[in-house]
């Protein structure tokens, strides 16, 4: 063999021979925080999440009408959609938002009471936050299954779990994506129980605490995610004993 073929050789990413699949990123930070981006939708997401409860909820408060303040929801929803299919975009994030508020209204119709419009969110949260801690707790957590095909071998995508430094790193993330689905189950629901009880008037405070801890606390948790992602260096390699410890 020649000097340029070893060289070329030593430089060349892992062949699908050896079991590893090809990817663009050269970390595994690299390739979560691309994941994270994308699954944010980017600040037009965000918007297009928040709008149509924020619509509802100063809909609501200016007319009392849980009707009508469910229409404009859904009226802000399908506009969105409308501005997306007009410029050929995906509509993903809308159709999401659209889904959401469905089922919000399906729960303030049923009861009558507008503030449970805020159950679903709240009630899927809770749940969300439980199932991410035990896939901590048992060793898999969700970040991990999240970036498990694009680490280790192609015919194996639970591989990763055979290196430490990777399921640490995966847990440290899926901690981070618990703690805004708690802090908002413990603001929230507080404020429901109150309205749902006729303690308080919290419905304004509901639905503003809704959209004030719904994509802010995600991008939030998204920043810490990223600073713990820039801490480590932990290559994509089939070797778990070429990775360094994240």
């Amino acid at each position: 063999m020649t000097e340029q073929q070893r060289d070329a050789g030593e430089g060349a990413p892992a062949d699908d021979a050896a079991g590893a699949p090809k990817v663009t990123e050269g970390t595994v930070e690299a390739l979560v925080r691309a994941q994270l981006a994308k699954a944010l939708g980017g600040k037009r997401g965000m918007v297009e999440a928040a709008v149509p409860t924020l619509t509802f909820t100063i809909s609501y408060i200016i007319s009392s009408e849980l009707r009508l303040s469910i229409y404009a929801g859904v009226a802000a929803a399908l506009l969105l959609g409308a501005v997306r299919l007009v410029q050929r975009s995906s509509v993903q994030y809308v159709i999401t938002s659209l889904l959401g508020i469905g089922i919000a209204a399906l729960f303030a119709m049923r009861s009558g009471n507008a503030a449970d419009a805020f159950l679903p969110g709240i009630y899927y949260n809770a749940i969300y936050a439980v199932v991410l801690s035990i896939s901590v707790l048992v060793r898999w957590p969700a970040i991990g299954l999240m970036i498990g095909p694009f680490i280790g071998h192609k015919e194996d995508f639970t591989s990763w779990r055979a290196d430490p430094a990777v399921v640490r790193l995966a847990s440290r993330l899926t901690w981070l994506l618990v703690l805004p689905c708690v802090i908002r189950v413990l603001v929230q629901y507080p404020l429901w129980l109150a309205d749902h009880y006729e303690w308080a008037d919290t419905f304004a405070l509901l639905g503003f605490s809704k959209v004030a801890m719904g994509w802010p606390l995600q991008v939030a948790a998204f920043a810490a995610m990223v600073w713990v992602l820039a801490r480590g260096r932990t290559p994509l390699a089939a070797d778990p004993d070429s990775r360094e410890q994240a």
